[in-house]
């Protein structure tokens, strides 16, 4: 195929862009807005707590194991009719979500979801590639990374709203229906504006099913233990056993992959990207900043709701600061991180440690009547460290990647993220739940509530940590020379 970018217009190319974001934003919302909406969720349909950590995870579950090959076959094939398909698929499987009789149809019609955003993703960051190159992708970056912050931060404010806006049953319905007329209303302009050629991979376009097969299977053992742990009674130990078949999968997949890419075919996964160091640390970076972040968001709405009884909308809207916060700093540092690089990543990370933990500090010695407003901000500096991690981080971990490879590249990020995702919500609610169930006090008692929003948090402080040792170990490569800076 050739590269169909030079032959659009600038304005055609944003429109592009907007279309492609906009619908990012759609699958991201999913991955936070459903939260507040998880205690309306259990009392309508009298779902467990693992039938529940299902409803959160097993999006994020299908989300992982469908990105790498739907990334793998938009490069090779096309990425707009990928696009369109998903499109599709996240159309009818959120119907199916806002319409779910019981709780099996629910976690069912979430996991169809998860692949919908599984396969949309993926085209999303591949399109980005193709269509901007130098600063303007720098841009587009910054734009997506803002979108994609304030879909993270204002996902619980639309979710406490529609179930504010419902009754208990209808409430947390309106959450997926909300999908449905805006799906309907982006697919004719993705239609229409998406472009129809890409340039060509140079491989061939065959799809290794069995490597994809394989990688699948990974994916799924490696995140479903995490998937199925709640912190409470009904954990079963044997989950763990999942981790034993996932390297024994991963293991066959990595000796399948050579000897496939051996006999001249075109690999699922192509090991080259990991010899770009750029690459590999900003994808560690990603993955230990979204298993901190979507939990901690998870686990303060919890504390929120159960622990000072505040209305799931109020609950939400404690996030509004760090959203806008996010925004500003994402769009802002997408335009200067050719300036200052790794730099923006680890100040970043600086304030979002400092912001959570200073919403901890306050979790015990502001009163419950000031306390959302003082979390309010407190979060909106976590917000502010948060937008200059997540865009930078995706420019500089693509900036040596060929654009190819960029829906693949993409999707290897978006898969480590999801993993990510998936071991801190089961890390973070069943640090959560444990303290409660060890504590056995009155379930009523702020100071339970508080001791396992703590240990919760600690859980995501540990894995900020060790985003921040990763960037600072980039940014000691880069100013050794070890890594190309981009211009």
């Amino acid at each position: 195929m050739t590269d169909s970018a030079p032959a659009m217009s600038d304005r055609t190319r944003w429109q592009a862009f907007a279309i492609a974001v906009s619908v990012a934003a759609l699958t991201i919302l999913d991955l936070s807005k459903v939260n507040v909406g998880i205690p309306a969720i259990e009392q309508a349909l009298e779902a467990s707590p693992t039938e529940i950590q299902i409803i959160v995870a097993g999006y994020v579950l299908a989300f992982g194991v469908v990105l790498v090959p739907a990334g793998r076959w938009g490069d090779l094939h096309s990425r707009r009719r990928m696009f369109l398909i998903g499109l599709v698929v996240f159309l009818v499987a959120s119907l199916l979500c806002a319409i779910a009789p019981t709780v099996e149809v629910l976690t069912a019609s979430r996991v169809l979801q998860g692949v919908a955003a599984g396969l949309l993703m993926p085209q999303v960051l591949g399109l980005t590639q193709q269509l901007f190159t130098g600063p303007a992708r720098g841009r587009a970056f910054g734009i997506f990374g803002a979108v994609i912050g304030l879909a993270t931060a204002f996902g619980p404010t639309l979710g406490g709203l529609f179930v504010g806006i419902g009754d208990p049953d209808f409430g947390w319905r309106l959450i997926f229906w909300m999908n449905v007329p805006l799906v309907i209303a982006l697919f004719p302009f993705a239609y229409k504006l998406l472009p129809r050629t890409q340039p060509d991979s140079g491989a061939g376009k065959d799809l290794d099913l069995v490597g994809t097969g394989l990688l699948a299977l990974t994916v799924l053992a490696l995140m479903l233990p995490f998937v199925l742990t709640t912190g409470g009674a009904d954990d079963n130990p044997g989950r763990w056993y999942s981790l034993v078949a996932a390297a024994a999968t991963a293991a066959l997949f990595v000796l399948w992959e050579r000897r496939y890419t051996r006999a001249g075919r075109s690999a699922v996964v192509d090991f080259a990207l990991f010899r770009i160091r750029s690459f590999r640390n900003g994808t560690l970076i990603g993955m230990f900043y979204f298993a901190a972040l979507p939990a901690t968001f998870l686990t303060l709405t919890l504390f929120l709701q159960l622990g000072i009884g505040l209305a799931p909308v109020f609950a939400g809207m404690v996030t509004i600061l760090f959203a806008l916060a996010s925004a500003v700093t994402s769009f802002l540092s997408g335009r200067v991180v050719h300036l200052y690089g790794r730099r923006i990543v680890a100040g970043g990370l600086a304030l979002v440690i400092a912001g959570l933990g200073s919403t901890v500090l306050a979790a015990f010695v502001v009163p419950v009547d000031a306390l959302p407003w003082v979390v309010a901000v407190t979060m909106g500096i976590a917000g502010a460290g948060g937008g200059a991690v997540i865009t930078p981080n995706q420019t500089l971990a693509l900036s040596e990647v060929p654009v190819t490879s960029g829906g693949v590249a993409g999707s290897i990020q978006q898969v480590a993220q999801r993993v990510g995702t998936a071991v801190g919500i089961a890390a973070g609610t069943a640090a959560f739940y444990a303290t409660i169930y060890a504590e056995r006090g009155d379930f009523a008692e702020l100071v339970v509530f508080q001791d396992a929003f703590r240990n919760a948090s600690a859980v995501a402080f540990v894995l900020l940590t060790a985003a921040m040792i990763t960037a600072l170990v980039d940014l000691r490569a880069r100013q050794a020379g070890r890594i190309t800076v981009i211009t």
